[in-house]
């Protein structure tokens, strides 16, 4: 295809500049966990390809060498494409493979450029196809991602709401339905329930172990692993299992495994439901917080900034809105996946890259935002007790207690009243004599209300 220009500190080479010059589309670059996984499966193979007599053993530790380096981020600065390329991830296999190339050449004392004595084809692509590379570095980087930071970024995060669960447990608010009144909860309850969604949230990205674990190196073009040596994909796979202590196997169909995207689909869709968490949570505990004096106010945040230029004193739940933003462009991310996994053609996906590119962004947005909502807004919550039993009292919803005794329609009628006269349920329930005042302190008791089977008649 002709000449091209390349920069002389570059360790890429001709097809990285041309794909710099095709698609100057966005700033938008492979993260550094990509970059790792492409460095991690160049390495495995140059040390499968020296096991198996098919690669000199000096150039082939020259290449691991390299590719360690990649591994290490020390030539990030080299990896130069847009994420907005081929659908395949040619370029940036390609790219890898320049770069490695030329690294392990200035590690031989050769000429940067020249392919020798490490050709980026011929030896650091040997076995390989960008076709069954790329997918196995999405594989490869998303289970590492998950293992190693979000997982336990949202443990993190789940303890914290189990902390506080614990804490406000004998502090009993009114809840809501419908954003109306409803029956008594304690404030431990809600809190228990948002770190059981946290909790389940966690098992759910464990299981993409499974499919992310199957990687389809060996597959090559198009599945079938031509020109490459039948024992070349277990052996490497078991190296990159080794490489990150993760289990990673041969997928059990090269077909499935290269032309779909399912399992980047399944857990794009994982991450969007953590997102979903995230917001109901986030969502909850700014309208708990609401006021601090003409909202709900049953909850207090940590002060972290001014929240007005205009109206001083006022503070924001900043840290929860950040969380909330970070969720929706997880959720929006997700419709990128879906579309991409949609557009797998025979037999190759075509949009690979910004599949990989946003499923990445999801993790590491939800790592950073279930962190910063632990440490910056969970960890510093305040229960207002006063300002939940205050509530409480005045809530229409402590008739429900007194149904099972004296009959729905009587019971609705007191809670009528109270709401046309501003009397309290219990107020209006010790006028009307409707049964003793020890049995009605019983009743009305909003702890007791929040202990499933004890409120029942005659206890």
């Amino acid at each position: 295809m002709g000449e091209m220009r390349v920069p002389d500190d570059a360790l890429y080479g001709a097809q990285t500049q041309r794909a710099i010059e095709n698609f100057p589309i966005s700033n938008l670059r492979f993260p550094r966990e990509f970059i790792r996984a492409m460095g991690l499966i160049k390495l495995a193979a140059a040390r499968t390809n020296i096991e198996l007599g098919l690669l000199d053993r000096r150039e082939g530790n020259a290449i691991m060498q390299a590719a360690q380096e990649v591994v290490d981020g020390k030539l990030d600065d080299h990896f130069v494409l847009d994420i907005f390329q081929t659908g395949s991830g040619t370029s940036t296999n390609m790219n890898a493979n320049e770069v490695i190339s030329n690294r392990a050449i200035q590690l031989l004392g050769g000429l940067v450029g020249s392919k020798t004595p490490v050709h980026p084809n011929d030896h650091v692509n040997m076995g390989q196809s960008s076709n069954d590379v790329i997918p196995t570095a999405m594989h490869v980087a998303a289970l590492e991602s998950i293992e190693e930071v979000l997982i336990p970024a949202l443990r993190k995060l789940q303890r914290a709401l189990a902390g506080k669960a614990k804490e406000f447990d004998r502090i009993v608010k009114i809840g809501r339905t419908h954003l109306q009144d409803a029956t008594p909860i304690r404030l431990g309850q809600e809190f228990g329930g948002y770190a059981r969604q946290i909790q389940l949230g966690v098992r759910r990205l464990e299981k993409l172990r499974e499919p992310l674990g199957e990687v389809p190196l060996g597959g090559t073009a198009v599945g079938t692993g031509i020109n490459t040596d039948r024992k070349f994909p277990a052996k490497t796979i078991q190296h990159l299992s080794k490489l990150t202590g993760l289990k990673f196997r041969e997928a059990e169909d090269h077909f499935e495994a290269q032309s779909a995207k399912d399992a980047v689909v399944e857990t794009s869709g994982v991450l969007k439901t953590v997102a979903v968490s995230i917001t109901k949570i986030a969502n909850d505990i700014r309208w708990l917080a609401s006021g601090p004096r003409c909202g709900i106010g049953e909850i207090s945040l940590p002060e972290t900034q001014p929240g007005s230029s205009i109206m001083p004193g006022k503070v924001n739940p900043v840290i929860a809105e950040s969380a909330l933003m970070a969720a929706c462009q997880v959720i929006g991310n997700d419709l990128t996946v879906t579309l991409g996994g949609q557009s797998g053609v025979f037999e190759l996906n075509l949009m690979m890259p910004v599949m990989a590119h946003n499923v990445l962004e999801s993790i590491r947005l939800l790592a950073a935002s279930a962190v910063n909502l632990a440490d910056r807004c969970v960890s510093g919550i305040q229960a207002n007790a006063e300002r939940c039993n205050e509530l409480v009292e005045k809530s229409l919803a402590m008739c429900t207690a007194l149904a099972p005794e004296i009959g729905y329609d009587a019971a609705a009628a007191i809670a009528k009243e109270s709401y046309q006269t501003g009397k309290t349920v219990r107020e209006i329930a010790l006028a009307k004599k409707i049964m003793s005042p020890k049995r009605l302190t019983e009743l009305l008791d909003p702890m007791r209300m929040t202990k499933p089977g004890i409120a029942a008649k005659g206890e």
